[in-house]
C-alpha cells in the first residue's frame, strides 16, 4: 500500500502525528534511523507514551501505519514531513544536522506535487535559508512544483486535554500556494490550522510560546529564591496571587527546566539575533536564572542537612524522588534532576532515585519508595502516585522542590521547601 503521508522521525513528534493521520483514514510511513524502533513499531509496540500499543496496533494490523529505515518510500507520499530533533551543540548554538541530512536524503527522491513540512523547532529563516535550497537543488521549482512550509510541533507529552489533533496548528509557506496546500493536508487530520504568512512567522510562533514560559518561570524562580531569605512561603504568594480572574497567569518555582522545548528553544533565537546585531538580554537572562537552579536546590539541600541533621552532603545518603521533567511521565529529556543528582555526587553524597515512570537512567535502577532509609528525600518530579503525607511521616528528613507536601510539608519542621 503506498503511504499517503512520509514522517520522518519515529519520536514523540512522529509518532502521535502518524496517528492522528491515520485515525483520519491516511495511510503512513514513519522513517527512522534504529532498527529496534521500527521493528518495534511494526509489531504495534509503542515507545511513546502518548500512543499506547492499544491505539498503535490497529492501525499497524490494518497497514495505515508502518514503519521503515528506507528513505525511498518517500517517492510514493503526498506529504513528507520532518520531525527530528534539532538539540544545541557544547557551545550552545543550533545544530540541524539530523534536520538537514534528512532533507538530502529526501531531494533525489522527489517528485512534482509533493508537499514538504519541517516540524522541528528551529530558529526563524530555517525554512528558507537552509532548507529551500537543499530542495531548489532538484530544479524543481517551489511553489509550482512542489509545495514547502514551516508547521512547529506542539506537544505536550503527557496531557490528554489538549492533543496533536486537537491543539491549532500553525502553518508558513515559502509562498501562498504552499501555505495552501500544507493546510490543507494538516485540515484533513487535525481540528483546527492558522495560516501564517511565511515560514519565519510560524518559527518565531513556536519560540515565542516556549520563551514566554521560561521568562515567567525563571521570574518565579528568582522570587522563591527571594522568599527563602525574607521567611516568606512563596507558593501562598503564588496561590493567592492566582486568585486575581484576570492579569495574573500562575507559574510555579522549581529545580529547573526540562523537556526538549523549554530549556533549549530561547536559546535558538538568541543564537539568531545576534546575526542582526541585536542581544536578547531579557531572554537571556531568564536562561541564566533557570540553569542556577538545580545549583541553588544542591544547596538547600545542604542547608536542609546542616541545620536539620548536622550533617553535610559527604557521605549523606540522598534519595531524588521523581527524574523525569514533570509529572505522570517517563520523559527525562534535560531533566533537572539529573544535574541536580550530578551535582550532589560531586559533594560526595550518596545519591538514589525513585521514580515508578522511570525504572532504569543511566544503568542505574530506580530505588523502592523508602524514606526512612535516607539522610533527606529530595522531592524533585511530583508524580501524583506517590503519598506524600505518609513520605512526609517515613522521612527522616524531606526537601521539597514542587509544593508536593502542600501545607502538611509547610507546617512540618522536617520539611524544607524552595
Amino acid at each position: 500500500m503506498k503511504p499517503d503521508v512520509a514522517i520522518i522521525g519515529a519520536g514523540y513528534v512522529g509518532v502521535p502525528l502518524a496517528q492522528v493521520f491515520a485515525d483520519a483514514g491516511r495511510t503512513v510511513v514513519l522513517v527512522d534511523v534504529k532498527q529496534d524502533v521500527v521493528d518495534a513499531l511494526n509489531r504495534g509496540e509503542s515507545h511513546i507514551e502518548d500512543v499506547p500499543a492499544k491505539q498503535l496496533k490497529p492501525h499497524v494490523d490494518a497497514g495505515r501505519i508502518t514503519a521503515t529505515l528506507d528513505y525511498d518510500v518517500v517517492r510514493d507520499a503526498d506529504a513528507i514531513l520532518v520531525a527530528l530533533p534539532t538539540p544545541l551543540t557544547k557551545q550552545r548554538e543550533p545544530d540541524l544536522s539530523m534536520v538537514l541530512e534528512a532533507v538530502r536524503r529526501v531531494v533525489p527522491r522527489l517528485r512534482k506535487g509533493q508537499v514538504i513540512v519541517l516540524e522541528s523547532t528551529t530558529y526563524p529563516g530555517t525554512t528558507r535559508e537552509s532548507v529551500l535550497p537543499i530542495l531548489e537543488s532538484t530544479g524543481l521549482k517551489v511553489g509550482e512544483d512542489v509545495f514547502v512550509a514551516y508547521s512547529p510541533e506542539r506537544v505536550d507529552p503527557g496531557r490528554e486535554d489538549w492533543t496533536t489533533k486537537n491543539v491549532p496548528k500553525v502553518v508558513g509557506g515559502i509562498t501562498e500556494a504552499c501555505t495552501r496546500r500544507a493546510a490543507e493536508l494538516y485540515r484533513g487530520a487535525v481540528d483546527e490550522v492558522v495560516e501564517l504568512s511565511s515560514p519565519e512567522a510560524a518559527e518565531l510562533a513556536k519560540l515565542l510560546e516556549n520563551i514566554f514560559r521560561s521568562v515567567n518561570i525563571a521570574l518565579v524562580n528568582e522570587l522563591a529564591q527571594m522568599c527563602e531569605r525574607m521567611g516568606i512561603d512563596v507558593w501562598e504568594v503564588v496561590e493567592a496571587a492566582a486568585t486575581k480572574p484576570f492579569g495574573f497567569m500562575s507559574f510555579k518555582p522549581g529545580p529547573g527546566l526540562g523537556g526538549h522545548c523549554i530549556p533549549i528553544d530561547p536559546f535558538y533565537l538568541t543564537w539568531k539575533a545576534r546575526e542582526y546585531g541585536f542581544y536578547t538580554e531579557f531572554i537571556e537572562l531568564a536562561g541564566k536564572v533557570n540553569e542556577n537552579m538545580p545549583y541553588y536546590c544542591r544547596s538547600l539541600i545542604s542547608q536542609a542537612l546542616n541545620h536539620g541533621k548536622q550533617r553535610s552532603l559527604k557521605g549523606s545518603k540522598v534519595l531524588v524522588v521523581g527524574v523525569a521533567y514533570k509529572s505522570d511521565i517517563g520523559d527525562t529529556r534535560e531533566s533537572p534532576a539529573l544535574k541536580l543528582m550530578e551535582l550532589l555526587r560531586n559533594a560526595g553524597s550518596d545519591v538514589s532515585y525513585h521514580d515508578s515512570h522511570v525504572p532504569e537512567l543511566n544503568g542505574e535502577r530506580s530505588v523502592p519508595l523508602e524514606p526512612s532509609q535516607y539522610d533527606c528525600v529530595a522531592i524533585v518530579t511530583a508524580h501524583s502516585g506517590i503519598d506524600y503525607d505518609r513520605l512526609v511521616d517515613d522521612a527522616q528528613l524531606v526537601v521539597d522542590f514542587r509544593n508536593a507536601t502542600g501545607r502538611n510539608g509547610s507546617g512540618n519542621g522536617k520539611v524544607w521547601k524552595l
